[in-house]
């Protein structure tokens, strides 16, 4: 034995460094992590995501005489909460300082939004860690004041008078009409989608604020969309080869269906991370309730923090 130098405590020391490496790369993994969702305006926490008003389809026999109708926009939805844009998801949207600079101090919500067709330039602006110029394209489209009293136009009224007061000019009120009937519905959603628009927004005007979905908060296509959550991706075959043949994604019922119809060839090459929410259309419902043709339309929330397809293609 080498005088001074105690072997059992050297193999006591070497059997930890395992758990020790095993525990610093664990911090420095959670450490980076939170330094993304930081950079990125990610909140974490589910409590602090913005309560919304989310819409249901549709359907003809409803209905709607006497309700509130207006352009569904196809820009990025964002929650102002009196001092900070917030996404749907809860991200904080790094806006520059002068473009929110002369909003209330009340909660408002809207889209964010530049013109019709324009869904990815505009989540391009938006989606960046930084504030920049490109944001002088942008203008928010109020469609609720949240959590203020009275009925939905006594909600508007209070935008609308702000605006008068102290405007600003990156906040637009977006038109309300009343619907007179079914005809009337039809023939403005023909109007919207020969403009090149999304659809229609249809609101019972008497109600109190709520939040959540209900048969009050309506959207009016021609066409069914939803919502999924990308899962994995299906290897490509033929001219498809080395790219992404369909995503994998988790509907309501958290049942998963492949995607595979409305991807562009630079989709197919990088598609949506695993994480992100992503829309779709359909024709209806199979009788076990699975969407009928479904076909891939946009990424509504990119997942950040996950960008290596790569490894989940089966």
């Amino acid at each position: 034995m080498i005088s001074g130098f105690d072997c059992n405590r050297v193999t006591e020391i070497s059997g930890k460094i395992p758990a020790l490496f095993f525990s610093l790369s664990m911090g420095l993994f959670l450490w980076t992590l939170a330094q993304h969702a930081l950079a990125s305006g990610i909140v974490l926490e589910k409590s602090e995501r913005p309560q919304l008003i989310l819409l249901k389809s549709y359907h003809k026999g409803m209905d709607v005489k006497n309700w509130s109708m207006s352009e569904k926009l196809d820009g990025v939805r964002a929650y102002w909460n009196g001092q900070t844009l917030y996404s749907r998801s809860g991200r904080k949207i790094a806006a520059p300082k002068w473009f929110t600079k002369d909003f209330p101090n009340f909660k408002l919500d809207g889209e964010l939004w530049t013109k019709r067709g324009d869904f990815e330039h505009i989540t391009s602006i938006v989606n960046r860690h930084k504030p920049h110029n490109g944001w002088k394209q942008i203008t928010y489209e109020i469609f609720e004041v949240p959590d203020a009293p009275g009925s939905f136009p006594e909600r508007l009224n209070r935008i609308k008078s702000w605006q008068q007061q102290q405007p600003s000019q990156y906040i637009h009120i977006v038109d309300q009409s009343v619907c007179k009937g079914p005809s009337h519905l039809q023939s403005f959603l023909s109007e919207v989608e020969q403009k090149g628009g999304e659809g229609v927004v249809i609101r019972n005007p008497d109600l109190p604020y709520h939040t959540g979905r209900s048969q009050t908060s309506l959207k009016v296509k021609s066409f069914q969309d939803a919502e999924c959550q990308v899962t994995g991706y299906k290897k490509g075959r033929g001219k498809f080869i080395r790219m992404t043949g369909a995503l994998y994604c988790q509907i309501q019922d958290q049942r998963v269906i492949s995607i595979g119809s409305g991807l562009s060839n630079e989709e197919r090459a990088n598609p949506p991370p695993i994480g992100s929410i992503v829309t779709y259309k359909h024709n209806g419902y199979t009788s076990t309730g699975k969407p009928r043709f479904p076909v891939y339309l946009r990424i509504r929330i990119k997942n950040e923090t996950h960008d290596d397809h790569a490894t989940k293609k089966k």
